[in-house]
């Protein structure tokens, strides 16, 4: 009973470890309100903490503008050299004190691109004004076209009331949306969906993003917020980019993203409590990322699923015919899980009849389903979008050409299957009489 006792206590306690350890890895010990982590090729969720809370996101919310501004560009209808005159409200927005700003002269001219690299880079929130009105009329206009593009996008519990993210009340009077005191608000999951769009539909924001400093056109030297970045006080290897912000009601953010090796991760940090501390949290979850995550094949090309190699066919010379994943399939994984996935094969069933047949004619590649995997665990494997689902998602395809059989050897074969169904049928009818 003593030796019991012992052998109990001692598995209760080592237990208590265990889950201990487990929570602790969960929450990395994250100081901030919230915060996620993403694979940043597939979208795939590798870590989060109050990732649906709604938050004040700042100057974060640039990020929209960005992508509005590039896509403009991409679209033809803004041109980089294009020439932006500044007018008195935008001077005087860029003059405000305590404000983060690249100083902007009513009546000069200066490019898309000088004042992209002023919000991107400095977070210049006049520039960020400036642009707006010359994507959109007004800002006013503008803001009504985030809204609509988060939307688009696929963005859940968000809003914006301004093209900046600083509170209504430094916008000198002229808030475009929302109360007086209103700022834009998002989830962490919002964010990272937002930086997720942002890198793979225009991967060229980090030809900007990745700049450490801005030299302008009024001769000074602006740094980027992102002290992350190679050469600041706080940098990280495989750090590019993307955006910081802090307001009183936001605290401080920091949507990052980093390579290492080939592998792109994305971070979102949502209200740390100081400067340094988003770097410091931001640091904790790329660590986590780059030590604990690696892109792994979990399924080869031509692959088959054992026991279900080959699939039957009617009207063919051939009576089956094999079949495979065209493509591979690849994920991020933790470390040492690679065999806690196994592949699922999802057959179209509209091409097949009832007894679960193809009809031949049959060509080699022609598609007959699909491959993916999941758990062992029947743990869920989370994604940002559905576009990330579809990456798991491989074509199966037919390994050979089945040709239709002509017509008299399917005549042959209905006949015998005529003589077939009628033989079964006397001999159950001979077995009744005995």
């Amino acid at each position: 009973m003593f030796f019991a006792t012992f052998i109990l206590a001692i598995a209760t306690v080592f237990s208590g470890f265990t889950m201990e350890a487990k929570a602790a890895e969960g929450q990395l010990g994250i100081d901030a309100e919230a915060a996620m982590l993403i694979d940043a090729e597939s979208g795939k969720v590798l870590y989060e903490k109050n990732s649906d809370v709604v938050l004040g996101v700042a100057s974060m919310s640039k990020m929209m503008t960005e992508y509005m501004v590039l896509e403009a560009v991409d679209k033809g209808k803004l041109k980089w050299d294009q020439k932006v005159k500044i007018n008195e409200y935008v001077h005087k927005l860029s003059a405000a004190p305590g404000l983060s700003n690249v100083g902007l002269t009513q009546g000069e001219d200066y490019t898309v691109q000088e004042l992209y690299e002023a919000m991107a880079i400095h977070s210049g929130n006049a520039a960020t004004v400036a642009l707006a009105e010359v994507l959109s009329g007004t800002e006013q206009n503008h803001v009504e076209k985030m809204n609509k593009k988060a939307a688009e996008l696929g963005l859940k519990d968000y809003k914006f009331v301004n093209s900046s993210g600083l509170n209504n009340v430094d916008l000198l009077g002229k808030h475009p949306a929302g109360n007086p005191d209103e700022e834009n608000v998002m989830s962490a999951r919002s964010m990272a969906k937002l930086a997720y769009r942002l890198l793979n539909d225009y991967p060229e924001v980090l030809d900007t993003a990745k700049k450490p400093s801005l030299k302008f056109k009024d001769g000074r030297e602006y740094k980027n917020f992102n002290w992350m970045l190679p050469g600041l006080i706080y940098q990280y290897e495989g750090v590019d980019g993307l955006k910081t912000g802090s307001t009183d009601f936001a605290g401080y953010g920091f949507t990052a993203t980093a390579m290492k090796n080939g592998q792109r991760y994305i971070s979102v940090v949502m209200k740390a409590d100081s400067k340094d501390s988003r770097f410091s949290e931001t640091r904790k979850i790329l660590d986590y990322a780059f030590n604990n995550f690696t892109k792994e094949e979990l399924v080869k090309k031509n692959y088959q699923v054992k026991g279900k190699k080959t699939l039957p066919v009617t009207k063919g010379k051939e009576d089956s015919v094999k079949i495979q994943s065209k493509d591979p399939i690849t994920m991020a994984v933790k470390n040492g899980e690679k065999d806690q996935y196994e592949p699922v094969l999802v057959l179209d069933k509209k091409k097949l009849n009832k007894n679960g047949e193809l009809t031949a004619p049959i060509k080699k590649g022609e598609q007959v389903g699909y491959m993916t995997v999941k758990s062992k665990n029947d743990d869920k494997i989370s994604f940002l979008t559905e576009d990330g689902q579809k990456q798991i998602q491989v074509p199966v395809v037919a390994a050979e050409n089945v040709e239709k059989a002509n017509w008299f050897v399917l005549m042959m074969r209905g006949i015998g299957g005529f003589f077939g169904d009628l033989f079964g049928g006397v001999a159950d009818t001979v077995k009744g009489f005995f």
